[in-house]
């Protein structure tokens, strides 16, 4: 019929994503936190640079896209991924769920540890993992809190981070 308008609906589908993840504390290695060097006696111990808060964010991530996690993607087994900047994963994971069409929403993510406060740092850890993830950095939030000197993280054995997502796929 003439003059009838085309009505073009547009429709996205949210998904929610969570991830975990938890390093041992040792003398010797550099403390990376969401791709920033924090001076720190100690560092986190893992193949790869071991970021808690990347690693958390990248499994909550391939969660909420029902593509494993991180292991499945980047086997500590597999010599390439030794001491590999948990950035630059997070950067293949976001290109894995974007060939399926998935871009991230928002991110939230908790670091558990009793030390270091990580206040200063916390900008540039966003601003890291925002670019990364090729989304504004208000889209990017992390926190830390401690555990009152209980279990693994508040007798400083290592630390642990909680990281919860949304991704979304625009349909026409």
């Amino acid at each position: 019929m003439i003059g009838e308008c085309k009505r073009l609906y547009i429709m996205n589908t949210i998904r929610i994503g969570f991830g975990y993840d938890v390093h041992r504390l040792v003398s010797g290695c550099a403390l990376i936190l969401g791709g920033v060097k924090i001076p720190h006696p100690y560092g986190l111990l893992g193949h790869s640079d071991a970021d808690v808060i990347t690693h958390a964010l990248c499994d909550a991530i391939l969660g909420a896209a029902a593509l494993g996690d991180l292991g499945r993607h980047f086997p500590d087994s597999d010599p390439r991924y030794a001491g590999i900047s948990s950035i630059k994963l997070l950067e293949e994971v976001v290109q894995k769920i974007a060939s399926s069409g998935w871009k991230l929403g928002n991110a939230d993510i908790t670091l558990v540890a009793q030390a270091p406060k990580i206040v200063p740092f916390v900008t540039e850890m966003e601003k890291n993992i925002s670019d990364a993830c090729r989304v504004s950095a208000d889209q990017i939030n992390i926190k830390a809190t401690t555990t009152e000197g209980l279990g693994f993280t508040g007798t400083g054995e290592g630390m642990a981070a909680y990281a919860v997502v949304t991704i979304i796929k625009w349909h026409q």
